[in-house]
């Protein structure tokens, strides 16, 4: 069954210019882009899009990082997309992630780990409209 869910290149990535090795990527895994976009998230946006870790002692630099230049959010789709795009990604600290990951290949530490990808189906139905309306999604 297909599935959906929501992928961010984060600050580091867009200014070390890796995005387009990263999309590179996900298209060569079979990930199909449904919807793309290049924003910039304000503090208060980042905040609320990461509202679950708002008593985590990570919150606020995680927030000021987010919101620190451009990212770029994705829609992708494939099979078992949530748990391969994990898979894909690697562990959230580049260094204890599987070689040829994207956080091993690009990411610097683990908060600038130069991707975000959703946990589970109810992290995506929470994170993939918080970017998108439904007609933004091909």
């Amino acid at each position: 069954m297909l599935e959906k869910t929501l992928s961010i290149i984060k600050p580091d990535a867009v200014k070390a210019g890796y995005s387009g090795k990263i999309i590179a990527m996900l298209e060569e895994n079979g990930f199909v882009i449904k919807a793309m976009k290049k924003i910039n998230l304000t503090k208060k946006q980042a905040e609320g899009f990461y509202i679950v870790h708002k008593d985590r002692p990570f919150y606020d630099s995680l927030t000021t990082f987010m919101s620190s230049g451009s990212i770029i959010v994705m829609v992708l789709e494939k099979e078992n997309a949530i748990a391969d795009y994990r898979e894909l990604m690697g562990a959230t600290d580049p260094s204890c992630a599987k070689a040829g990951t994207i956080r091993v290949l690009y990411g610097k530490n683990i908060e600038e780990n130069a991707v975000h990808g959703s946990d589970s189906k109810e992290s995506t139905d929470f994170e993939i409209p918080y970017f998108f309306s439904a007609l933004e999604i091909l």
